[in-house]
């Protein structure tokens, strides 16, 4: 059209890597080029890895969370300058049914994590810091020890054998030295880093929320500070999810989220309706109108959380009186 100048459609598309995270492996697809290669999970791969990616020109990464699998290569690659999204395993198996994929092969899944990669530009995940990761290993210790507890203890109330019992007797003695190690440890790694420990002191300020609770939130919430209300809440699966049809409204329920940061909050919320005057009387408030408990408690987890976040956020301390 005369008088109008038309802008020229971008000739190198966006490149996307698509990788597949096992113990032993990496498996990675190119898109859109269709480059497919495999490379060690060490040092000497990542570092093919990197060299690989950059000759691609890639803009972004893709992998599934693995436990502690790809944790390596996702530090490796984003201190090299690369966008690395980490993106919900679950997720990313529903995407490929979506695409009518139900075969899963390591190869096949890195080319649909590419793929997810181009239809949904998942946002960039960056890795926690040593000392984080540190606490959240320590978190997982103790919760893993915690739930041995509770198994022997179960088993113990079966037993009738004497030699059994004595010996159960004898795990648990261990087990509770274990987990009072941990916790003194995790104390020590929280006051060693400036930042966590004022997160935990402002933490520990709310009433309700105790030592075990705040570390549990400072490792399983590391997002705190840079969400809203919402964000907050949907993150520890304690925002209400909408279930509508047409003219009927379903009922509100939660669903998803972080269970170890969940199970935490619910333990703090069973304190804090008695113990927080602010919290007792809006407990008070939805007993008087009905509420189920169950629901008056996950109300008071949704309190809570997002109260720590709002604190974090203005870092200041809670108080009686709001400033």
């Amino acid at each position: 059209m005369q008088g109008k100048v038309l802008s020229e459609p971008n000739a190198t598309p966006s490149v996307y890597a698509g990788i597949d995270v096992c113990k032993e492996w990496l498996d990675v697809y190119v898109h859109p080029t269709g480059q497919s290669f495999r490379v060690a999970n060490d040092g000497g791969g990542l570092r093919r890895l990197k060299r690989r990616l950059g000759d691609l020109a890639v803009r972004r990464a893709i992998m599934e969370a693995t436990s502690k699998y790809h944790r390596a290569a996702q530090r490796s690659l984003h201190e090299a300058g690369l966008v690395v999204a980490v993106v919900n395993p679950l997720r990313a198996r529903l995407f490929a049914e979506a695409c009518g994929q139900l075969a899963k092969t390591d190869k096949i899944d890195a080319r649909l994590l590419a793929e997810m990669g181009v239809a949904l530009n998942p946002a960039e995940t960056v890795p926690p810091s040593l000392a984080m990761e540190a606490l959240q290993e320590m978190i997982g210790a103790r919760n893993a020890a915690c739930a041995e507890r509770i198994a022997l203890i179960n088993r113990l109330a079966t037993l009738k054998s004497p030699f059994l019992r004595a010996e159960l007797n004898r795990r648990l003695k261990a087990l509770h030295s274990h987990i009072v190690r941990l916790e003194a440890e995790t104390g020590r790694r929280i006051s060693a880093d400036p930042a966590l420990a004022r997160r935990y002191t402002i933490l520990i300020s709310i009433p309700g929320i105790g030592p075990i609770t705040a570390a549990t939130l400072l490792a399983g919430l590391a997002e705190m500070g840079t969400l809203n209300a919402k964000q907050a809440a949907m993150l520890t699966g304690l925002a209400p999810v909408a279930h509508d049809s047409g003219p009927r409204q379903g009922r509100r329920a939660i669903r998803g989220g972080r269970k170890g940061v969940r199970n935490a909050l619910y333990m703090a919320a069973l304190s804090a309706s008695r113990y927080n005057k602010d919290l007792a009387v809006f407990a008070a408030r939805l007993r008087k109108a009905a509420k189920p408990e169950k629901v008056i408690l996950v109300a008071v987890m949704r309190k809570l959380v997002v109260t720590a976040n709002a604190l974090v956020t203005q870092d200041r301390i809670w108080s009686q009186i709001a400033p």
